[in-house]
């Protein structure tokens, strides 16, 4: 493990930028500002690592306006309807920032405050007190997110938080993955398998109408592997609502341990990326906002589909839907939750 300095944000709080690497050559590079894993570098089946997550070379990039690239997202990640919600009989109005709806925490979300950084085994762990009313949230929030890498070529993401008064909690980090690690501009020939019979169609605001709909007979259905592109053209009105994929998988669950979630298999370089997760939702995102206006990494421009994200959390709008599994968190308990990120080659 090593740390360095990797400048300064705009109100000169200083960023530092950790590297962890096991005894596989995979390395994995974040920084303070955000949580944000700047840099995955995986080998391919012939060893020779390349980074595998979209991003910027510099924190100045990270600074600007960019769709969340490798953050921790919160205090609520996902839309929550009307930037509204009602617990124990108070409504509490957040920050709009994605038309009517809020979005990842608002518009000073988890992805844009330093965090505090503490050495730990095998990894670093993160945190950050999240106060009484920001962006419109109840309760101090203490929040810690730890980043442990083994020789398994697991990049574990463990989360944990507590509240002084009732709130709602959803987190998850943010990775754009692209597995060729820039031989392909889009990640349209990736071949994906998602652990899901049922996902949540959404409206024209892209926020859950409340149906759990099977994937049978859709092109949702990746209970088998599928190329993401195979299907993302097809006249299907919840791929045109939100101009590909951009849903939230209803995982099969059978514990509350982790499980399988998804694996992508991108053929010409070989590797191999599998999620496992506690969470029961995943939001598989396939880059489709993403217009070529930003340059990131090595001057490159970033396209449409440049990147998927396979957000492990609970489902979008739970506060507004009690019939969707509670992202409630009170006083006296201890929201926790497990990722991993086990990479490989075939």
């Amino acid at each position: 493990m090593s740390v360095k300095p990797w400048g300064k944000t705009k109100t000169g709080e200083a960023v530092e930028r950790y590297t962890l690497r096991n005894s596989r050559g995979l390395q994995v590079d974040f920084i303070t500002y955000g949580g944000i894993i700047t840099s995955i570098l995986a080998p391919d089946r012939k060893g020779v690592a390349g980074d595998i997550v979209l991003g910027f070379d510099s924190l100045e990039g990270y600074l600007g306006d960019h769709p969340y690239f490798g953050a921790i997202v919160g205090r609520y990640a996902n839309r929550i309807a009307r930037g509204r919600f009602v617990l124990d009989g108070k409504e509490y109005r957040l920050a709009r920032n994605n038309g009517d709806n809020a979005l990842h925490g608002g518009l000073r979300g988890f992805d844009k405050v330093v965090w505090k950084a503490r050495q730990v085994k095998d990894g670093v762990e993160l945190s950050y007190l999240s106060k009484d009313g920001e962006e419109g949230y109840p309760g101090n929030l203490q929040v810690k997110v730890t980043y442990l890498l083994n020789d398994k070529n697991e990049l574990r993401i463990e989360y944990e938080a507590v509240t002084d008064k009732p709130t709602v909690v959803n987190l998850t980090n943010h990775s754009y993955f692209n597995l060729s690690a820039g031989a392909s501009a889009d990640i349209l020939d990736h071949r994906l398998q998602v652990n899901a019979d049922r996902f949540t169609p959404v409206d024209a605001g892209l926020i859950p109408t409340g149906e759990l709909r099977s994937v049978a007979g859709t092109p949702f259905d990746f209970r088998a592997p599928h190329a993401i592109g195979e299907r993302i053209h097809q006249p299907d009105e919840q791929l045109r609502l939100g101009r590909g994929y951009d849903h939230n998988f209803v995982l099969n669950r059978r514990g509350s341990g982790l499980e399988m979630a998804a694996r992508v298999v991108e053929a010409k370089s070989g590797r191999v990326l599998e999620v496992l997760t506690t969470e029961p939702g995943m939001q598989l995102y396939t880059g489709n906002f993403l217009d070529g206006s930003l340059r990131g990494k090595g001057g490159r421009l970033y396209g449409r589909h440049a990147g998927l994200c396979l957000e492990t959390q609970h489902f979008p709008d739970s506060p507004n839907r009690p019939e969707f599994p509670s992202t409630v968190l009170r006083p006296g308990q201890t929201f926790r939750s497990t990722t991993v990120y086990r990479l490989s080659v075939n």
